[in-house]
């Protein structure tokens, strides 16, 4: 059970704890698909392959591993790769990847985030918290946090103990008076436990708990976090 005496902050997880991810991916990889069709058509074509992204993703990392964290570096320079393997342009790289990046913060949120943070935010200093790239300023939701962390700025990503310290700084608490709530069981719940934190896990999908130690709270949405601070 939480002990909701010692919640002074609260950090957040965003990609499918506040919008489902995987749909704006492909629609931001679609929008980049169309444009390199305008711009370098013979990359288009080698870019549309999964598997040939894979692999100059795996050839960029091998190369770049200190880049392991930055989803953004790696985006833009597989595209730059590909550019290159097929003759075209490589310069094209920077817009082609501003062009995926519009399309990845265009999120749609889950029914609940919204109303949640507004919530959560009258009450508590919001901190995000996360391994993705998006941009909470791009996405429109800035203004309910006090800061963000993402492992393409902080340079470790979760579940490393040091960015989870870093949130509790910037909310400007101890560990052990951070809530973090997230949608990875070990990402989001047992990393954070690791570090002192209490931990809701937010299971949208009603999937079975995976692992010996538990979440404080598990909840199917964040209306449900919500009420626990409503009297």
């Amino acid at each position: 059970m939480l002990d909701l005496s010692l919640i002074k902050a609260i950090t957040l997880d965003l990609d499918d704890t506040l919008w489902p991810v995987w749909p704006v991916i492909e629609r931001a990889e679609q929008v980049l698909g169309d444009w390199l069709g305008w711009h370098a058509p013979l990359t288009a074509v080698v870019f549309a392959d999964a598997a040939v992204r894979h692999a100059l993703r795996q050839q960029f990392n091998q190369a770049h591993p200190e880049f392991g964290h930055d989803l953004s570096t790696q985006r833009r320079e597989i595209i730059r790769l590909a550019l290159q393997r097929c003759g075209e342009n490589p310069q094209l790289a920077e817009p082609a990847f501003e062009v995926f990046f519009t399309e990845r913060n265009r999120v749609t949120l889950f029914d609940d985030a919204l109303p949640a943070l507004a919530f959560l935010a009258r009450r508590f200093p919001l901190v995000a918290l996360s391994n993705g790239n998006a941009d909470i300023g791009r996405v429109g939701l800035d203004a309910y946090f006090k800061a963000s962390l993402s492992a393409r700025q902080f340079g470790v990503g979760k579940p490393d103990p040091r960015i989870f310290h870093a949130a509790a700084q910037a909310a400007g608490v101890q560990p052990h008076e951070v809530l973090h709530v997230g949608d990875d069981a070990a990402l989001d719940v047992l990393a954070a436990l690791d570090c002192g934190m209490q931990t809701v896990w937010v299971n949208r999908s009603a999937a079975p708990w995976p692992h010996a130690a538990e979440p404080h709270l598990t909840v199917s949405t964040l209306a449900g976090l919500c009420t626990l601070f409503a009297a």
